[in-house]
């Protein structure tokens, strides 16, 4: 009863948008659906049954993330220069031929070609789509933001879970299935979503139009306040990050690679995925009554931090050999760890997306986060490479609990910059010198 009551709260709260906003959180269920239905199968086909070498299967996964990472100024940019629409129908069909190709092609050249096209093809149509989104949700932003993480996080839920009955039959299903579920988004998209160009995209008069691309990069590389707010919120995105990297691991130390181990790693999964569908719609307006946006990203990465704390259990505990206690020890302190990422990130993410927007000004919304996007991604890749490490180094020496501990430091130390960050008004909106003659949509 109160499930069922849940979603038609979320969806009376999404029928209150207009269209084109209900579209993007579909397009984005859709988006995911199809990603997570197949990448987290990949690296397993690319080894087995194209026999790649694990370098090459290294290579084929890294250049999908560098070529996303790379190339979201520039697909920002693009955005704001040529309208959202464009840029959101192009990612989709990038993704169609890259999808399509990664399961009929061998070769490891088609395949890098095929993961750099899946990569740029994000990188073309998230910021947007962001951008999109907060053009047209006007003052109600933030809620729209909290039901598009509805919408973003049910993709990743239930594309594994299709695409573990697909890659069952064969990896070219999949990837066939997936590239049709873009096609299909396409031809709604093309037909259906209002064509939108920002409110202060440029013209080709005056300048060059590279000029002016260098201007507007150099624009926003001033902007001290977006470019601190970038760094402080790095920390975000590592600690959210570990639901995929360091939580199923420590859960695979303890409680091995078998059934039980299997099930409790699919649980964390579970865990993060269905709190968010279930309480982020609350989460997001108790603390838009009670809080500055400040204040809510400082709380949001504050309870990202004390997330690792339940880890330290198992390091202070004896270590059952077997049975149901081994399973516990393995599988519940993960899973607390899990919903309290989720419980963070419910409280941060609406007024991390808000903020950019406001410290833009309204102005090149796209590049903005297209920037943000890559500087966040950098810090991803940096951050995985020295929390595995860290994992590895720590145990070698007998002191499991210290990546926890570092862990929960850098929660609290990004979650103080951000309260520092807000106390000397830095995340407030800049004050326009001048007033932009309005353009319309």
């Amino acid at each position: 009863m109160d499930r069922q009551s849940h979603s038609g709260g979320t969806l009376a709260q999404m029928r209150s948008y207009p269209r084109s906003v209900q579209l993007l959180m579909v397009n984005q269920f859709s988006i995911n659906l199809g990603f997570y239905m197949l990448m987290p199968y990949l690296a397993a086909h690319l080894s087995g049954t194209v026999g790649l070498a694990g370098w090459a299967v290294g290579l084929v996964l890294g250049i999908r993330n560098f070529s996303q990472q790379g190339m979201f100024l520039v697909g920002g940019t693009l955005a704001d220069r040529l309208g959202y629409k464009p840029l959101i129908i192009a990612g989709l069909m990038l993704r169609i031929v890259g999808f399509a190709t990664l399961g009929l092609v061998d070769a490891l050249p088609a395949l890098l070609a095929a993961s750099a096209a899946t990569g740029l093809a994000g990188a073309l149509f998230n910021p947007a789509v962001r951008a999109y989104l907060a053009a047209d949700a006007g003052e109600r932003r933030v809620e729209a933001f909290g039901l598009f993480n509805i919408f973003y996080q049910a993709g990743i839920l239930l594309g594994p879970l299709v695409g573990m009955v697909l890659t069952g039959v064969d990896f070219r299903v999949a990837c066939l299935v997936s590239a049709g579920i873009f096609a299909l988004l396409s031809i709604v998209q093309l037909r259906s979503l209002p064509a939108r160009r920002a409110n202060d995209a440029p013209t080709t008069k005056g300048s060059g139009r590279q000029d002016g691309v260098l201007s507007q990069w150099r624009t926003i590389v001033a902007n001290r306040p977006f470019l601190l707010f970038s760094v402080a919120m790095i920390g975000f995105y590592v600690m959210q990050f570990q639901v995929y990297l360091a939580l199923p691991l420590e859960v695979r130390r303890l409680g091995g690679d078998g059934t039980s181990g299997t099930a409790a790693v699919a649980m964390l999964f579970a865990v993060s995925g269905l709190s968010t569908i279930l309480f982020q719609t609350k989460v997001t307006a108790w603390c838009k009554a009670r809080m500055e946006p400040g204040r809510a990203l400082a709380w949001g990465l504050f309870t990202m931090g004390v997330a690792f704390l339940p880890l330290l259990v198992p390091t202070a505990v004896p270590v059952p050999e077997g049975g149901v206690g081994l399973w516990l020890l393995a599988a519940v302190p993960p899973a607390l760890s899990a919903l309290l990422l989720a419980v963070g990130t419910m409280i941060a993410y609406p007024f991390e997306m808000d903020t950019i927007v406001r410290l833009s000004g309204d102005r090149l919304v796209a590049t903005h986060y297209g920037l943000y996007n890559t500087i966040c991604g950098v810090g991803i890749t940096l951050g995985n490479l020295l929390t595995g490490a860290s994992l590895d180094a720590a145990r070698a020496a007998g002191v499991s609990a210290l990546p926890w501990i570092v862990l929960c430091a850098l929660g609290l130390a990004c979650a103080a910059a951000l309260y520092g960050l807000q106390r000397t008004g830095r995340l407030a909106p800049p004050v326009r010198e001048t007033q932009p003659e309005s353009v319309s949509a």
